[in-house]
């Protein structure tokens, strides 16, 4: 931890994970101030350039330039991921609440006053659902599918797990940076040690310029990891599955040699038997990639791996150096 700890905390910190977001920040730049700067509370801004290869990290120095009192830029060394980087972001965060905000302007920063407005009442967690959302037909019907999958399978109840923007109390912050787990998915993490955790309902916009840096592939993988970090549900699932085929087969098997002894020798049910057997396999090598799943999670939490790596901080607290 930093000696940044150790000053007076702030009434928000708001933390923004950013990669290659060129296109965008200058439309984020001169919204996020203008709708910080209304609040009438003392805040602060945490960027995490999370290895970025356009200009991106140019334009971020230049921010900090333009508003050093209440800008912070953390520049990962390589890229780290979404959660990690705002992982490294709350490792710095001194305010009271802790706002996290993309950098695409699909969440309107004008909407950050919404969640504060639970916090002010009590609340230590607070999510936010999409009023209408500007995404494809495709990522809109995939999130929703994988909303009503994870809320089956695991205790975490969020309406709208895809949205980033939400509040978190201090003490949930640090809760998150205690638990050193190698790959989590925040908000789900926020809501496990929330004791009075809330929605509230958030404009959604088109995203300003870019591309998303999430396809098929990774919301794919990013709810694989939610299931199998949240919930040993998918495994009990197929142990009951297996139990069941493995029952069925059994019997099976019993009557088919009943039918040999009395019926003789028949070759009318080879395409049945390899039916059964394709199915039989298929749901066998999906086990052991479920299975798989559990193990390489855990072979990465021993590894003991650092999450990210911090290349340099800039901030007119921090000692650390930041060459041009």
């Amino acid at each position: 931890m930093t000696e940044d700890r150790a000053m007076p905390a702030l009434e928000l910190s708001v933390v923004i994970p950013v990669y290659n977001e060129q296109d965008v920040l200058q439309a984020l730049f001169e919204r996020l101030y203008p709708a910080l700067d209304a609040l009438g509370r003392s805040h602060e801004v945490i960027f995490v350039d999370d290895g970025s290869r356009d200009r991106s990290a140019a334009m971020l120095r230049q921010q900090y330039q333009r508003r050093p009192d209440v800008t912070r830029v953390i520049f990962l060394r390589a890229n780290a991921g979404q959660h990690a980087a705002l992982m490294a972001g709350f490792e710095y965060t001194r305010g009271k609440t802790v706002v996290t905000l993309d950098a695409d302007l699909q969440n309107p920063p004008e909407e950050i006053a919404r969640l504060l407005e639970q916090i002010d009442a009590g609340h230590d967690y607070v999510g936010s659902i999409r009023r209408q959302r500007q995404d494809s037909w495709w990522r809109d019907k995939a999130s929703k599918l994988m909303n009503r999958l994870r809320e089956k399978i695991t205790s975490i109840h969020m309406t709208d797990q895809g949205c980033m923007l939400r509040a978190y109390d201090r003490d949930i912050v640090q809760a998150m940076l205690d638990s050193h787990e190698a790959q989590t998915f925040i908000p789900a993490l926020g809501y496990l040690y929330a004791a009075r955790p809330t929605e509230v309902v958030v404009e959604h916009e088109e995203r300003a310029a870019g591309e998303s840096k999430y396809p098929l592939y990774k919301l794919i993988h990013l709810n694989f990891d939610l299931m199998t970090g949240f919930s040993l549900a998918p495994l009990q699932i197929f142990s009951v599955v297996g139990f069941f085929i493995s029952a069925v087969s059994f019997f099976f098997v019993i009557y088919l040699v009943l039918r040999r002894l009395i019926v003789g020798p028949e070759v009318e049910g080879v395409f049945t038997l390899f039916a059964i057997l394709f199915f039989v396999a298929g749901i066998i090598l999906f086990g052991i990639g479920l299975l798989g799943e559990y193990v390489g999670r855990i072979l990465v939490q021993s590894r003991g791996r650092p999450r990210y790596l911090v290349g340099c901080v800039l901030s007119r607290d921090s000692e650390q150096d930041c060459p041009e």
